[in-house]
């Protein structure tokens, strides 16, 4: 499995095995997210500690979670970006919609509980 997934009482937590977030993987992460969200998880962390490389693709699967996340009133975080994807997400502005911050328990804290 190339996500592990972590259920929290408030939140859910994605965790990124992979060092590539690209199209070989980002619709299984994308299939993850809609299984969440049907099961009325709207709140959740994206950990891409372990993930050295986005692309397109890649970035297409965080802005999905991201929308599904805000269209039921939830709030998503991207934590733990390596330079190379921080400044993929940089390039492309979405680091001025996206809620970033630097570690899981800074993430954590900032759930709304």
């Amino acid at each position: 499995m190339n996500f592990n997934i972590n259920r929290e009482e408030s939140h859910a937590v994605i965790a990124s095995q992979v060092e590539k977030l690209d199209a070989t993987n980002a619709p299984e992460l994308k299939s993850e997210l809609l299984v969440l969200n049907k099961n009325g998880v709207n709140t959740i962390v994206l950990d891409l500690s372990k993930t050295r490389y986005c692309d397109s693709s890649g970035l297409s699967s965080i802005l999905t979670a991201n929308r599904l996340c805000k269209d039921t009133n939830g709030q998503f975080i991207l934590t733990g970006l390596q330079e190379n994807v921080l400044k993929m997400i940089s390039i492309a502005q979405l680091d001025k919609v996206l809620t970033i911050t630097d570690s899981l328990a800074e993430a954590n804290n900032l759930v709304q509980k």
